[in-house]
This record gives C-alpha cells, structure tokens and sequence, in this order.
C-alpha cells in the first residue's frame, strides 16, 4: 500500500516498451484490415482499467492514513501527467481522476488537501523570512517588494490548481476552487491579525511588507481572472 509507484511505473513501462512493437507491428495488420483501432491506444487503456481496479481495491484501506494517501494522490497525478504528456492517452478514456473524483475519496482528498496547506501557511508566516522579499537586492526584479509570505503563499495556490485542473466534472473542480476561496480568506485574516500588532508603527517595515503583500495577491488574482 506504501508503494503505489511501483506498480504505476510498471505500467508506463510496459506502455513505452510495447509502443514500437504496437506501432510497427500490430498497427499495419489493423490498418489492413480496416479497422480504426489505435493498438497503442487500446494498449494503454487495458493498461490503466487494470489500474482502477488496483486503486478501487487499495483506497479503502488507506483511505485515513493521510500520509498513505497523500502519497497515493501524488503518485497517482505524476502518473497521469506522463500518460497524457509522454504517451498521448486521450482524455476521453478512462482515467484515475475519475477515481478520486468518487465521493468518498474526493472529500477525503479535499480535507487532506486543506490540512497540509493550513500547515503551510503556519510554517510560511512563522518563518524568520516571512516579511522579506527574496528578491530584495535585484532591483530590477523586486518592484513589488513582495514579501516571501506572500509569493510561497500564491505558489501555494498555483500548485493546488495544478493538481485538480485534470478532474473530469466542473462540479469538482468548483469545489476546490472553494477551498482555494478559503485559504485565500485565512490568509486574509492572518494579515489582518499581524496588522493589528503593527499599527504603532504604520511605516515600519513589517507594516509596509503586509501592503506589498495585499498589493501583490491582489494584482495575481486580477491576472488568474481570465483562467476558466
């Protein structure tokens, strides 16, 4: 159960093994005899419903293991990059989102998700670099005077996205935009609370890096604004 990766692999293994075989071999035959049949495509997809039934038997037993399942999702998400990226899998077959798209195992994704960002965001604002730019000596690069806080905050945000952009419903997709909603709003309130200890000093330094902060969320999330 701790080593997804090995029989995903294997699978893309097998995939990139047979693909000229498929190609040279099998294809001409299927062509001939005029079929429409991908070989390498067909391949793939027997491929991974052997998968989906390997992951619809292991996820119950690891369903409240967060650092059992974490590791699933993420092996699970590298495997179907390669696959789409690497092997030409089309998006309208069968796929492991579909998987973690059913609802016992996508809340669960959810509320795995939004604990480790929470825990994120207590490690970024307590660092001892919170409030400093990285880019703070390029001037050429730092004019926003973007805090740290603030950039690793909206990576954060960038690298959720990355993970659900492949769902295959809207409605799923929408509920982790909710949860990117709510972090947003917790950061918010974070800012707000840091603020509050800084008003006797209103230009002081950590004052004026919360500015460039709220500056710099705001102008990123007016650019997201276009992305369906």
């Amino acid at each position: 159960l701790n080593k997804p990766e090995w029989y995903l692999t294997q699978v893309l293994m097998w995939i990139g093994n047979h693909a000229k075989f498929l190609d040279e071999k099998i294809q001409p035959i299927l062509d001939k005899a005029g079929s429409s049949v991908n070989a390498g495509l067909e391949f793939s997809r027997a491929l991974v419903m052997l998968i989906l039934e390997k992951l619809a038997a292991d996820i119950p037993c690891l369903l409240y293991d967060d650092t059992l399942f974490c590791h699933l999702v993420d092996e699970v998400l590298l495997f179907e990059r390669e696959l789409y990226s690497v092997h030409g899998y089309l998006s309208s077959f069968p796929s492991c989102m579909h998987i973690l798209s059913e609802e016992c195992c996508f809340q669960r994704w959810l509320t795995v998700e939004k604990k480790f960002a929470l825990q994120k965001m207590d490690s970024m604002l307590s660092s001892e670099a919170a409030w400093i730019s990285q880019y703070k000596d390029i001037t050429d690069v730092d004019e926003m005077k973007v805090p740290d806080c603030a950039e690793t905050f909206m990576t954060l945000l960038l690298v959720i996205t990355d993970r659900y952009k492949n769902l295959p419903t809207a409605s799923r997709k929408l509920q982790f935009l909710g949860l990117q909603k709510e972090l947003v709003d917790d950061f918010r309130i974070r800012l707000t609370q840091v603020m509050k200890e800084e008003t006797r000093a209103s230009l002081g330094f950590r004052y004026c890096a919360i500015l460039n902060a709220v500056n710099y969320i705001a102008t990123v999330l007016a650019d997201w604004a276009d992305n369906v």
